[in-house]
């Protein structure tokens, strides 16, 4: 696609077949004017950038409350290390890197204040009118309730970014219908009813680089927090295959190097490992199926970006040390506990009153469906950081949970 400024912002450059190729995008649910310097998926990922939530994602926790510390990531900075890493594989595999980057920076939209822990107490509140799902949260987001745009709500994105934001851990229902991992969210089948997502397929290649590119950043960057943290430490690590074996050869390269360095020699190590055993095991799957084309990886019937064999073991066995070690040691489940506390008594206060929310928000819902006031209490109480839920609280409650 060529116009009087020439080919459009080096986007349109060569790729695999089975690459999703901007030119042949299936387009947004809102027609708009092509940009003449941008391809769609560079528009997505500005788009996205320059949204209300992915600034919000600067004060949501990851793993460790924001305010307990400033070096701790949170979720944008998670999102930033994602997208870094989908990228990477996205080039190496000869994919849209545009759209791979889009999808990474947009999959944790949904997530609420405090992490999982405002999740499943949002999704305990609501499990009388859909429950709540972050991935149904982010489509929600990014197709109704951004209000930035003059002919239409959300940021409008290409079907292939909202495919990928959807479907990047696999399909949600059988050819069928029927939902894969139970009920598929009201949310995503409306929303694939004017635009239709193919629940039953799988995601184009660049989603499931950003998919696991996802599992490759919390595996690695958690650790750096619990040693920050003073959660885990270096030898609790040498029990574990993957980073043991790492740590061994760096101490055996560097044996007087503090444990600081030693940690982020770690983390590198970790990452690069990860990262290539991805492009060589892809690899060697995409030689075995050889799909023509885009819609080829879709219709395919299995995940085509995978680890090996070998360090699907060491990533499983990885993940049970730090659930068992991290996200359900002590402390942290201490403050997992006041912050279900504080969603729970604003989601009861906002509920027994709206007008509690600001203008904007409570608007008609005295007088609306009971399932239609608790969604929207949802959409408010998911949108906010840990920052502006504490604040909330302290305005509503006589006393909050200071959580650090």
């Amino acid at each position: 696609m060529t116009n009087e400024l020439g080919d459009i912002g080096f986007g349109y450059r060569p790729r695999a077949a089975y690459a999703c190729d901007p030119a042949k995008s299936r387009g947004r649910l809102f027609d708009e004017v092509e940009s003449p310097t941008r391809t769609p998926f560079q528009r997505d990922r500005d788009r996205i950038i320059h949204s209300t939530a992915f600034r919000r994602l600067k004060h949501k926790t990851q793993v460790f409350i924001a305010h307990e510390g400033d070096h701790y990531r949170t979720r944008l900075t998670h999102s930033i290390e994602v997208a870094q890493i989908a990228r990477a594989l996205a080039r190496a595999l000869r994919g849209d890197e545009d759209l791979a980057e889009a999808v990474a920076l947009v999959h944790d939209f949904g997530h609420t204040p405090f992490g999982h822990t405002g999740e499943d107490a949002l999704n305990e509140k609501m499990a009388a009118w859909g429950g709540f799902d972050h991935n149904a949260q982010s489509l929600r987001i990014v197709t109704r309730l951004e209000a930035r745009y003059a002919e239409f709500d959300g940021l409008n994105l290409t079907w292939e970014t909202l495919e990928g934001l959807v479907k990047h851990n696999g399909p949600l229902t059988d050819a069928d219908g029927q939902g894969l991992k139970g009920r598929v969210p009201q949310a995503i089948r409306d929303y694939s009813e004017l635009h239709d997502l193919e629940l039953d397929r799988f995601a184009g290649i660049e989603a499931q680089c950003a998919a696991i590119a996802d599992d490759i950043a919390y595996n690695t960057h958690d650790i750096d927090d619990g040693l920050r943290a003073g959660l885990l430490t270096l030898d609790m690590l040498e029990t574990v295959s993957l980073p043991g074996t790492i740590l061994k050869g760096v101490r055996t390269r560097y044996p007087s190097l503090d444990d600081v360095r030693t940690g982020h020699e770690l983390m590198r190590r970790q990452i690069t490992a990860m990262v290539e055993d991805v492009i060589v095991s892809t690899t060697a799957n995409l030689e075995r199926i050889r799909p023509r084309n885009a819609d080829a990886v879709r219709a395919a019937g299995e995940t085509m970006v995978t680890f090996s064999a070998e360090m699907a073991a060491f990533e499983k066995e990885l993940k049970a040390f730090l659930y068992k070690h991290l996200y359900r040691h002590a402390e942290v489940m201490r403050v997992r506990a006041d912050a279900e506390r504080i969603v729970n008594d604003l989601f009861d206060a906002y509920f027994a009153d709206p007008r509690a929310m600001p203008d904007g928000w409570r608007e008609g819902l005295d007088r609306a469906a009971v399932r239609i006031k608790a969604r929207s209490v949802a959409d408010f109480l998911a949108g906010m950081t840990d920052t502006y839920a504490l604040k909330e609280h302290r305005r509503l409650f006589d006393h909050t949970p200071e959580l650090s």
